[in-house]
């Protein structure tokens, strides 16, 4: 499978389905766009935008009637209990800790880390925790970031890292924390080389952290365990409302010692919630019940990544589980003409700007959705084509 290789480009490839100029303009294209009203709402529907999508189904309905009803402020809730408790296991660490999204598990747990500025974070370029948490490392930990660029184009090295670690001078922001997500844009970060960065980094007295939000994918694509993910890192962070499904939350576990802290940083930051166990049930069914159907979700993404280089669409990056980053250049698409209006009217949602857009397959996207999808792409080449060549005969015509 080919994918183009322009990484490196200033400001653009930090986001691969937008820019760093136009963020909103993406958000308002992707999220907002009037094209998306056009989908019925009594058919089927196809959203690739994200898997933070993902509806509650009937079942996680039916075991949340049977959550318990406490307080989990005052820690009291079995519900919430159990799945922290059943989490922490799943990864090798001492205890977890719910809380309400990704972003929240991840700046909680680098504030946690991160006690006296000043101070730095050192992570790949385009990480979650960089560029899409709303600068929470500066505002929330009064931290610095030491953004890396990836030479292979799919993953920072314990070289790479080395290389951009800031010491205790007067002139620097220290290091204190390594910063890994897996995977990113869907890339599976290698478990080589994320042992080669955990021994530096402890041997430098860092701080591991993993963002996992999609590392639940990782672990069904390679076959390696959470548990053998965690010893290398000493916090994680753990989504429940993307690819797992569940309807909101995540997870953030570590030592006993440390989520005690992280239990008094949610509490400041406003994140502590009362009854919160049928949230809690419902993502401890969607670990168990959708979590493994993830490689299905794998082999169904590269079914659609094979067949749009077959249309000659470019990759803009690997596909290794459920992302498929395109660039539609070469075939002359843009997305918000010629893709998202169209595909609305077969109740598909798309994201994008420009030739760039980014594909999210989850457990509510069938071959069928995926076909549908492939289907308008390739009418709408053909359009593109025809168009261009009437514009050609036209221009001939007026010339002659």
């Amino acid at each position: 499978m080919s994918f183009t290789r322009n990484l490196l480009t200033p400001l653009v490839s930090r986001r691969l389905f937008s820019t760093t100029v136009t963020p909103h303009a993406y958000y308002t294209s992707t999220l907002v766009s009037d094209q998306h009203k056009k989908v019925d709402p009594n058919a089927k529907l196809y959203d690739f935008r994200s898997d933070t999508v993902t509806a509650p189904t009937d079942e996680m309905f039916e075991v949340m009637k049977k959550a318990s009803r406490n307080d989990d402020v005052f820690q009291e809730d079995s519900s919430v209990n159990e799945l922290q408790d059943y989490v922490a296991e799943l990864t090798g660490h001492e205890a977890g800790l719910f809380c309400a999204s990704g972003t929240m598990t991840n700046q909680l747990a680098l504030r946690t880390h991160l006690i006296t500025p000043p101070h730095s974070v050192v992570c790949d370029h385009r990480a979650h925790v960089f560029l899409w948490e709303a600068g929470g490392i500066a505002v929330h930990s009064r931290a610095s970031v030491s953004p890396v660029v990836a030479a292979n184009g799919i993953h920072i090295t314990a070289d790479e890292i080395e290389a951009n670690l800031l010491g205790d001078d007067i002139y620097s922001a220290p290091t204190r924390v390594v910063s890994l997500e897996n995977t990113l844009n869907g890339m599976i970060f290698p478990i080589e080389e994320i042992v080669k960065i955990s021994q530096m980094a402890r041997e430098r007295g860092l701080a591991m952290h993993l963002d996992g939000a999609r590392l639940w994918n990782a672990s069904e694509e390679t076959g390696i365990s959470l548990k053998e993910y965690g010893k290398h890192f000493d916090s994680m962070s753990l989504c429940l409302s993307k690819g797992v499904g569940a309807p909101i939350g995540s997870m953030v576990v570590g030592s006993a010692k440390f989520i005690d802290r992280v239990r008094y940083n949610r509490k400041l930051f406003g994140g502590g919630w009362r009854q919160a166990g049928f949230m809690a049930v419902a993502a401890k069914y969607s670990i168990e019940n959708i979590v493994p159907t993830m490689k299905e979700t794998h082999k169904l993404a590269k079914y659609l990544a094979d067949e749009f280089v077959a249309m000659g669409i470019d990759l803009q990056i690997p596909t290794h589980t459920s992302m498929v980053f395109i660039d539609t250049t070469r075939v002359g698409l843009e997305i918000e003409r010629d893709l998202i209006p169209a595909l609305a009217e077969r109740n598909i949602k798309l994201g994008g700007m420009g030739h760039k857009a980014r594909i999210v397959l989850h457990h509510q996207i069938d071959r069928e959705g995926v076909d549908a999808l492939l289907e308008v792409t390739r009418n709408a080449i053909k359009a593109r084509q025809n168009s261009n060549s009437e514009e050609s005969r036209l221009a001939s015509s007026e010339s002659a």
